[in-house]
């Protein structure tokens, strides 16, 4: 067994791993410690995040994973086990990983955008996630974290890549104005992002008035209720008459897109960011008579990490505001169902992995 010079493998030969077994069952087995490969790492998970697709499929709703499977893919930890041919980790490290599993070999791999892998699988959805004590990880899969940042904060650098990878579809955002519809976790996380990155001002929107607190208290320049006033009186009362040159759709729904279409200033852009509720019913004639050019975003590459992470570490986006519970690992299920039965009032649950 490769390992650290000077370093023990855990003293636990087995330890708990999370199984969803079918939707909204879950169960917890004993399984033995992964043992690592000579490229590989075994990390100490400490934190998982649990995000929309992870609720998805809690509800059987997820149209690209089967039962069982073991979630989670929003992850922070520690490295207990360096293998042999590995050289820029070493033990005790913070790190969290990235959840992508690609061919390497199909056009968009070989072409810089592992992202859209023709053959891609995603940790805790198409192959087994991280919801174990332990976790055996290709070192290429590691990122690590600073030793200020706290597991929690780590757990969130994920989704946090999301956003940074969805803002940086239009290029540079610096001295822009962009308008970000929806204030849940990647919605608030999309408007940080945009600001940190030098946007000239920022609006987001949402029904909830909790969440546009919550962005408020982030930083975010105007945070609107559309159930109060017109999305497009809110971009002119932000904006000008010229409008946003950017509009996120963090919501994913006719409603949203369609508010989108029929306010942006021609010749504008929009990026839709968030899985879409269904198939569309939108305007494309509205879309095409105004030249708008429309955008989609998918995950993230390793370099969204490095600026995600950067973005915390110069304090331009705040992860603690979006913390609504920490629930125990042997918890999983109760974490899903407060999530259920606190839709309106939850950005971001934590599970607590080690004991």
């Amino acid at each position: 067994m490769p390992q650290a010079m000077g370093e023990e493998r855990p003293m636990a030969e087995t330890m708990l791993q999370e199984v969803m077994t079918a939707p909204g069952e879950i169960e917890f087995h004993e399984v033995p410690v992964p043992e690592i490969g000579p490229d590989q790492v075994l990390v100490k998970i400490m934190n998982i995040g649990v995000c929309g697709s992870d609720i998805h499929v809690y509800h059987g709703e997820h149209p690209f994973t089967s039962y069982p499977v073991t979630q989670g893919h929003e992850v922070s930890g520690e490295i207990v086990e360096v293998g042999s041919a590995v050289e820029d980790l070493t033990v005790g490290q913070k790190v969290t990983i990235e959840p992508q599993v690609t061919c390497g070999e199909c056009h968009p791999c070989t072409h810089g955008k592992y992202n859209l892998c023709e053959n891609l699988k995603v940790m805790g959805f198409q192959t087994t996630g991280t919801a174990s004590r332990y976790f055996a990880v290709d070192a290429s899969k590691v990122t690590p974290l600073p030793e200020s940042m706290s597991f929690e904060h780590g757990a969130m650098i994920e989704p946090l890549a999301v956003a940074v990878h969805a803002v940086k579809q239009v290029g540079e955002v610096a001295g822009l104005d962009i308008c970000v519809i929806g204030a849940g976790p990647i919605g608030n996380l999309v408007a940080q992002v945009a600001k940190g990155l030098g946007a000239r001002k920022v609006l987001i929107t949402d029904v909830s008035d909790l969440r546009l607190s919550i962005a408020r208290e982030c930083g975010i320049d105007e945070a609107v209720n559309t159930r109060d006033k017109d999305f497009g009186e809110a971009l002119v009362e932000t904006f000008g008459p010229d409008k946003a040159d950017v509009i996120y759709d963090c919501a994913g729904n006719n409603v949203t897109m369609g508010q989108a279409i029929a306010n942006a200033r021609k010749g504008s852009v929009i990026v839709l960011v968030a899985v879409f509720a269904g198939m569309a019913t939108v305007d494309l004639a509205v879309l095409n008579d105004h030249e708008l050019d429309l955008k989609t975003s998918m995950m993230y590459r390793h370099p969204d990490y490095v600026d995600a992470i950067r973005l915390v570490e110069e304090g331009k986006v705040h992860l603690a505001p979006l913390v609504s519970k920490h629930f125990p690992f042997e918890r999983y299920l109760d974490a899903y169902r407060y999530i259920d039965e606190n839709r309106e009032s939850t950005m971001k649950v934590i599970i607590d992995v080690q004991e």
